[in-house]
């Protein structure tokens, strides 16, 4: 994609909708919304970086109830012709078609790279890579087993929604809620992912959210490593105006 200097790219991650319930969610699905309002304005692509909900399943033919005011302004913003590209999280994992079938966004499961004014991005939500992490990417192989969601899936969703949304608050591997404590860099296991992929290859910019923390480091003279932080204590973003990339809070 080549920007104009009129356009940029925006990126948000881990606004975590519904939680801890979904009234005291309300007013952080209100300022996102107001988010996204003000940057279609100037948009030239939208990237979401997953856990935009706290807990979303996907039944033959039930998704999780609310959330109605982010969802028509996503397909307001991609009706009107900005492309707009969702990474799923550890709280949504279990998404499949409906965002590609209802709003037109597609959808991704893994890491990928795009690029941008020749400045090369490998984006994702960032969870289960690098070295460590090892509960987390065991419980994550039991939760994307095909055996395992067709078990859910026979649990009522009246049922089965609301033990996710308990589990997804109270089980500190699922909920991340030790997630926004600096390790230092050396220990930052998305630095060291990043580290370890520019061995390979070279990328301007590794973009990701699960962290919960705003970071920007940098990993040599021309890469650096951004981390989203969150919509629930930082209310961050980023932004690539097609020459350099931006951390900014939304106000």
């Amino acid at each position: 994609m080549i920007l104009t200097s009129s356009k940029k790219i925006y990126f948000a991650s881990d606004q975590h909708l519904g939680a801890p319930t979904p009234e005291i969610s309300f007013p952080r699905e209100q300022k996102f919304v107001a988010w996204l309002d003000e940057v279609k304005q100037d948009a030239a692509a939208i990237f979401l970086l997953g856990d935009l909900f706290d807990f979303w399943f996907e039944y033959k033919t039930v998704v999780p109830k609310g959330f109605v005011r982010v969802l028509g302004k996503l397909a307001e913003i991609r009706d009107s012709g900005i492309p707009i590209y969702f990474f799923v999280g550890n709280h949504d994992l279990w998404m499949n078609d409906y965002f590609e079938k209802e709003l037109n966004i597609p959808v991704y499961h893994t890491t990928k790279e795009f690029t941008f004014n020749d400045k090369t991005f490998l984006i994702g939500h960032g969870d289960g890579l690098g070295p460590g992490d090892k509960g987390y990417k065991r419980m994550k192989k039991v939760f994307t087993n095909p055996f395992s969601k067709w078990l859910f899936r026979w649990l009522h969703p009246d049922i089965g929604v609301k033990l996710a949304q308990h589990l997804s608050v109270k089980n500190k591997l699922i909920s991340g809620s030790d997630d926004v404590k600096f390790l230092g860099e050396e220990n930052e296991w998305l630095v060291q992912y990043a580290k370890l992929k520019l061995v390979t290859k070279h990328y301007d910019y590794f973009i990701f959210g699960h962290r919960h923390l705003p970071m920007e480091i940098k990993l040599n003279d021309t890469s650096k490593y951004i981390n989203l932080g969150d919509w629930i204590g930082y209310f961050t973003y980023g932004v690539f105006d097609g020459n350099t990339f931006e951390l900014k809070k939304h106000e």
